[in-house]
C-alpha cells in the first residue's frame, strides 16, 4: 500500500491490515504528542481521530498522559521513566 486511504475499512480484518501499515509511520521507541500523531495520520486520511483511536483500541499504539508510542517499543510504561516529560 502506498499513499492515502480512500476510506477506512469497516470490516475488522481489513482494517487491521491498514492499521498495521499505518503504524509503520511511527518510529519504535519514540514518544509522540497527540498533535504529532494527528499530523502523521492526516497525511493518510482526513479522519485522523478515528485512525488514532483504532490504533490504540487494537493495541498497535499505546497512550498515556497525552503521549503515544508504538506498542512494545517503550519499556516499563507502567512506571514513570525519567524520560517522561513532567506534565
Amino acid at each position: 500500500m502506498a499513499g492515502r486511504l480512500n476510506s477506512i475499512p469497516v470490516q475488522r480484518k481489513k482494517r487491521l491490515v491498514v492499521l498495521r501499515w499505518l503504524v509503520e509511520d511511527f518510529q519504535p521507541g519514540r514518544l509522540y504528542s497527540e498533535a504529532e500523531v494527528n499530523r502523521v495520520m492526516a497525511r493518510r486520511h482526513p479522519d485522523f481521530a478515528s485512525l488514532r483511536r483504532f490504533l490504540v483500541d487494537e493495541e498497535l499504539m499505546q497512550r498515556r498522559r497525552g503521549l503515544y508510542w508504538r506498542t512494545g517499543s517503550v519499556p516499563n510504561v507502567g512506571h514513570d521513566p525519567p524520560s517522561w516529560p513532567d506534565l
